[in-house]
Formats: C-alpha cells, sequence, structure tokens
C-alpha cells in the first residue's frame, strides 16, 4: 500500500527508504578493536597471543571495562597496563572503572553501585573479602583503602588517565557509544562510557564510523557505520574483536577457552 501510494504522490521506493550509511570505513592502519574483557584473564591471554602473530595488525584498541563481572580483574589489569604505550596499543576508560575509581574516593557515596555491578569479584581477585552488595558504612571504607593500597599508585594513574576516546582515519572507537550530532572532541564523558540515547538509532552525518563495546550483542558486527564488539565474554565464554583493514575489509576474532577462531562477515 505504501509503494502503490508513493506512485500515485510521485514518489519512488527509494525515496521512501531509510538513509543508508554510505561512507566507507577507512582506518588509517590495520587495527584490532577488543570488546569488554570483564575479568576473563585467559580469553584475554588467548587473544593477545593470536594478534601478537598477526604481522599485519598494527595496532590494537580495548574499549575498557577491564574488570568487575568474571573473576580475574587483578590479572586482566596486571596483562593490559605493562602493553599500553598509547600507540601501539591503547586501553580506553569504560564505565567499570569510572566506577571502581569512585567507590576508591567515595566509598560512601558510590560503593553499593559498584557492589552491584560486579566490584565484589574485583575486590575478591585482590584478596579483599567480607562484603556483599548492601555493604556500607566502615566496610566498604576499609574496602575502598584496601583495593587503593593493593593497586598501588602507578596503577591508579594509569586507570585515571585512560583516554576516553582515540581515533583512527575515519573509525572512532569509544567504550559505550557517541551523540551522533556532535564530533568526539565535543562528545560528554557520560556519552562515551555510559551511552547516549540516539546512538544506535541516528546516522552520523561526518561519515565518522564508530566502534564501541558495553552492550552485548550475539556476534561482534560492523555495518551501518557501527562497529560493535561486546559479546559478554565473562558470561558467554565468547571475547570477541574485529580487525578494521584500511581497504574496508573487517574481520571477526573471537578467542574462547579452547583457543581462537577467525573469519570475514
Amino acid at each position: 500500500m505504501v509503494g502503490f501510494l508513493g506512485k500515485l504522490l510521485g514518489r519512488s521506493n527509494t525515496e521512501d527508504a531509510a538513509p543508508a550509511f554510505a561512507a566507507p570505513l577507512a582506518p588509517s592502519e590495520t587495527l584490532c578493536i577488543i570488546g569488554d574483557v570483564h575479568g576473563c584473564d585467559t580469553l584475554l591471554s588467548h587473544m593477545l597471543d593470536h594478534l601478537d602473530g598477526r604481522d599485519e595488525v598494527a595496532r590494537v584498541v580495548c574499549v575498557g571495562d577491564y574488570i568487575d563481572r568474571g573473576e580475574q580483574s587483578r590479572a586482566v589489569l596486571d596483562i593490559l597496563r605493562p602493553r599500553d604505550d598509547g600507540d601501539r596499543f591503547t586501553c580506553l576508560q569504560g564505565n567499570h572503572e569510572e566506577a571502581m575509581l569512585d567507590f576508591i574516593t567515595d566509598p560512601d557515596g558510590h560503593g553499593r553501585r559498584w557492589l552491584r555491578f560486579g566490584g565484589l569479584q574485583t575486590l575478591a581477585s585482590y584478596g579483599i573479602g567480607g562484603l556483599s552488595e548492601q555493604s556500607t558504612g566502615d566496610a566498604v571504607t576499609e574496602a575502598a583503602a584496601a583495593l587503593a593500597e593493593a593497586l598501588g599508585p602507578d596503577m591508579m594513574n594509569w586507570l585515571r588517565a585512560m583516554p576516553l576516546w582515540t581515533t583512527s582515519g575515519n573509525l572512532g572507537i569509544v567504550h559505550a557509544a557517541a551523540d551522533p550530532t556532535k564530533p568526539l572532541e565535543d562528545q560528554s564523558g557520560h556519552a562515551l562510557k555510559w551511552g547516549h540515547r540516539d546512538f544506535p538509532d541516528t546516522l552520523r552525518e561526518d561519515g565518522l564510523w564508530i566502534a564501541h563495546g558495553h552492550t552485548i550483542i550475539p556476534e561482534a558486527r560492523a555495518a551501518g557505520g557501527i562497529i560493535s564488539v561486546d559479546t559478554g565474554a565473562y558470561a558467554t565464554g565468547r571475547l570477541s574483536g574485529i580487525i578494521a583493514y584500511p581497504d574496508g575489509r573487517t574481520e571477526t576474532v573471537v578467542a574462547t577457552y579452547q583457543g581462537v577462531s577467525c573469519g570475514y562477515p
């Protein structure tokens, strides 16, 4: 019926269709974007060992959420921090890193939220126990102090200094999302780390692709100007990444406890 009315009014089906994102993907180098790790150190090690053997991969970007939910947050941070040089290997800050830092700074104000987000597992990985999701008062104050001591100043400074976004050619990489009406340099930290309501459905008009994690999907994908890489590693046992090539091709890389598999969409 819509097509028939369109013909009567002189419009074609093509004109009635929603606009498509037209800009081809064109990063400036071959790079891999790795999704949310969430304390899964074995999966991360499998992924990084595989990428270390891929000479064509010039850069690796991790989208954040290295901690919480999974059981080995400490091990994940210990793997990533020595690699992060801000050039060939970049670690972005996710909302879970922000929540942990807020807990350390203000345990009474932020403790219960972070503990519900998976902070109990992160504390346990540093040998800090005796709390529940409802803990308050002296229990969370003492836990925050113990965590800050266990992390140490170098790790704390690294976590605080993590960038919220990076780019390669016409590819922007963030943790959660971006306001489609603003350039990356004008984004709010909340949009980049927690999401933006218009991100999934509003096309950008500047030709910038956005790669992100944060929102769990069944399989990593690259389509319509968006690359999504969070496949819920802590729950599914699948840590995903996408390799983006300067010619616009993409390759999916999935690390499981059995090894790594690759494929082209």
